[in-house]
């Protein structure tokens, strides 16, 4: 996001304190609303008000990445409801009296997305106002104001299904019929937010400069709408009368769509192809890591280039700043000290580095992957591993010790997996994102500045530790290296590299149209040329080689069934988009999440002080999703304040 408009969120308190009550409540006689809008700057604060509404994913406590199965967090924080609030969603915990991450009023830690868009409405109300701007900018301003306004209509779309859509902004003469307003159908609510996107698109930039990086233009906006029109098209907003046949409003009417329209799909495909060609004609596409390796994995490089440059690739494709495959994402929020990479990051050993060992700073050793994200990531051969035939399933827990060295065998190995280590056969003839983004047993850890020899048992590199910090420790025994960057560093040299917390990429769009494309048409080339597009850059084979070897495959050729090539391209994001927020609303939006998340979390044993204690499996949290989960409620409040509100199934008014 632009430098100003952080700086202007940031010190909000300073900058707009004399303005938030205006923009927050109806003014009173003694100010006058216009005097906000009176100069550039003025209008510049405003501005950054309706920006700074955007969830606080970032947040670790307050961040709906954590809704899924992979994630698990320090057990012992889960106790207070003001702790991992999406994980206590997961656990069956969510509240009906204080809802958490609620977007309708902003209660457990979730922006009020009611208050953002009357925001964005007085805004647009008074811009015109300005003395010391020009028409155009007054224009493009409005336009990504509008299009904000639809992205926080989209967040309680995707949480409430149908929603309040408010025709006019409230004021002191505002009658008791436009204040309480029932909610309206999904079609309205999605028509709604299409239509202001639309609205915005024209006056939106195509693409912002480098020191606007973060404000909406175009090439941003054909994205998020592509998104909209996919999750419209979806299941569980496209004839989902298994869930809400008897879900209707005061008339009796559905508030979901009853009848499934394939032309929803083709709706969304000709919209990822406008999306995706606007993003290449600006110098958008698949991310390779453009740099020299750092240091520490130079002679790794020499000895290993290929299979290195790879893992360069899939390891920084997130924290590299700005870089060609992120089209839209938020930087400036998403390096606090309750961060998810900080909560996610391992503590520096001693022995490693010239930092201070083992300070908690910006690396808090407390969030970490479950069990099944270490089985979930694909084998060598491109295919999940009870697809494997290659694969040995029932010596998958057995350890193993590694080649040295100095041994061919390890010529392979070489940066991925520490020489003469001792680790497990799961952990071994994987596809390089599941180096690239976990932390795991015999592998490497790139934190802090160095590379470190991870090993997770108790007293060891990346391990639960008697003397430093007891209580901080990965509770599965698993890491997440994703979200931190190699070079931030803790202790007495503090140093955090920002990246911008990524909310849509290119490898998203490509995935949704092989799945668009799919739903509507059926397998077919361009399908697994998008498809091949992900996996190339993971270097594992396309999609077509590994499920058309019968050698390799138990089910052969599943990639040419359009439900087997649906599940496919479901897999191929859960892995891609892993631990970046994504996967819990596929499994939500194909209806598939009460089965995906009514299963415990595994992980091993933390106390083991070696292999035959350390990898132990056992339950670390029970977790339970229900059809009631699939929609958030309406705070109580709410429903108590306007009697036209229709609480969702499942919770009691």
């Amino acid at each position: 996001m632009n430098k100003a408009i952080l700086a202007a969120i940031c010190g909000i308190a300073i900058s707009i304190s004399g303005c938030t009550k205006y923009l927050d409540v109806v003014p009173d006689n003694t100010l006058k609303l216009e005097n906000i809008f009176n100069l550039k700057q003025d209008a510049y604060n405003a501005l950054a008000k309706v920006y700074s509404y955007i969830p606080d994913d970032d947040l670790t406590h307050n961040s709906s990445w954590l809704l899924g199965d992979e994630w698990l967090a320090r057990l012992d924080l889960n106790n207070s409801s003001n702790y991992l609030r999406g994980i206590r969603i997961m656990r069956g915990l969510q509240s009906q009296t204080s809802p958490l991450l609620g977007y309708w009023s902003g209660t457990g830690a979730g922006k009020p997305m009611y208050e953002a868009m009357r925001q964005a409405d007085i805004f647009l109300e008074n811009i015109g106002n300005v003395k010391d701007m020009t028409d155009q900018e007054k224009r493009e301003w409005s336009a990504q104001v509008k299009f904000l306004k639809a992205y926080y209509a989209f967040q309680l779309v995707k949480q409430y299904g149908p929603i309040v859509i408010m025709k006019k902004t409230a004021n002191p003469e505002s009658t008791k019929d436009e204040l309480f307003i029932p909610r309206s159908t999904v079609k309205e609510s999605f028509d709604f937010i299409l239509g202001l996107i639309e609205e915005a698109m024209p006056d939106l930039k195509e693409r912002v400069l480098e020191n606007d990086l973060g404000q909406i233009d175009r090439v941003a906006a054909k994205a998020i709408k592509a998104r909209i029109l996919v999750y419209q098209a979806s299941p569980f907003f496209n004839g989902n009368m298994e869930f809400f046949g008897d879900f209707v409003n005061a008339e009796g009417e559905p508030f979901f769509p009853m009848n499934y329209d394939k032309e929803k799909w083709k709706l969304a495909l000709d919209a990822l192809n406008e999306a995706i060609a606007l993003a290449e004609q600006n110098g958008m596409g698949m991310y390779t890591y453009p740099k020299e390796a750092f240091l520490y994995d130079r002679e790794s490089f020499s000895k290993n280039p290929d299979k290195m440059k790879v893992l360069y690739d899939l390891r920084m494709v997130i924290t590299d700043p700005w870089n060609k495959e992120l089209i839209w994402g938020i930087s400036g929020i998403n390096f606090r000290s309750a961060g998810l990479g900080a909560a996610a990051n391992i503590r520096l050993p001693i022995g490693y580095g010239d930092g201070l060992a083992n300070s908690s700073s910006q690396s808090f050793q407390w969030l970490g992957a479950s069990y099944q994200m270490a089985e979930r990531y694909y084998t060598q051969n491109g295919l999940p591993i009870d697809e494997d035939l290659t694969y040995d399933l029932n010596g998958i827990h057995d350890v193993v010790r590694l080649p040295g060295v100095n041994d061919s065998e390890y010529e392979e190995l070489e940066g991925y997996m520490q020489p003469g280590a001792e680790t497990i056969n799961l952990y071994l003839n994987r596809e390089p994102r599941f180096y690239a983004n976990l932390g795991i047993t015999g592998g490497f850890w790139r934190a802090h500045g160095v590379r470190i020899n991870t090993q997770f048992y108790y007293n060891s590199d990346g391990g639960r530790s008697s003397s430093y910090f007891p209580s901080d420790f990965l509770a599965s025994g698993i890491g997440v290296q994703k979200l931190t960057h190699p070079e931030s560093q803790s202790g007495n040299w503090e140093r955090v590299i920002k990246y911008p917390l990524p909310l849509i990429r290119m490898s998203d769009l490509y995935l949704m149209r092989a799945e668009a494309q799919n739903e509507y048409y059926g397998p077919s080339e361009q399908v697994y040329e998008d498809i091949n597009k992900i996996r190339r850059r993971a270097g594992i084979p396309d999609v077509q080689e590994s499920w058309g070897n019968a050698s390799l495959t138990r089910t052969l050729n599943k990639h040419r069934d359009k439900e087997g090539l649906r599940d496919i391209i479901l897999q191929e994001r859960s892995i891609e988009f892993a631990f970046e927020g994504l996967r819990f609303w596929d499994m939500w939006r194909t209806k598939r999440a009460t089965q995906a998340f009514s299963s415990p979390i595994w992980g091993w044993d933390t106390d083991g002080k070696d292999a035959k204690t350390f990898f132990v499996l056992s339950v670390k949290q029970q977790r339970r999703f229900t059809l009631t989960d699939y929609l958030w409620p309406i705070d109580l409040n709410e429903i108590n304040t306007n009697s036209k509100l229709i609480q969702n199934p499942g919770w009691v008014n």
